[in-house]
């Protein structure tokens, strides 16, 4: 019965690791989409790292990534900026894409 035991840590142990890389990638991709957003509103330096902190602390909101959707959108329409929700949305999944991989070579 050991042998079942130690599957079933090594399969819970697992799945506690990847659901932490997973909510480390999803607060990496908020903070590489908040300098994104930041770039293209005209933030720099300490401005540009502090609006990226409000990206990701509006990640708290709710399960999702419609709270930081919700978000950066507002934030596109108040300062008129050129970007469609199609585009905001796949820059949101190429940059979770960039985080997983910065995260697996970590």
């Amino acid at each position: 019965m050991s042998g079942f035991d130690d599957r079933k840590k090594a399969a819970e142990s697992k799945f506690a690791l990847d659901g932490e890389k997973e909510f480390k990638a999803q607060a990496r991709r908020n903070k590489l989409l908040g300098l994104w957003l930041a770039e293209q509103i005209g933030l720099t330096g300490d401005d540009a790292d502090a609006y990226a902190r409000q990206v990701v602390a509006s990640d708290f909101e709710e399960p999702g990534d419609e709270d930081v959707f919700r978000k950066v959108w507002a934030d596109v329409q108040a300062n008129k900026l050129d970007l469609s929700e199609h585009r905001v949305r796949r820059q949101m999944q190429e940059l979770l894409e960039q985080a997983r991989a910065q995260i697996a070579q970590e």
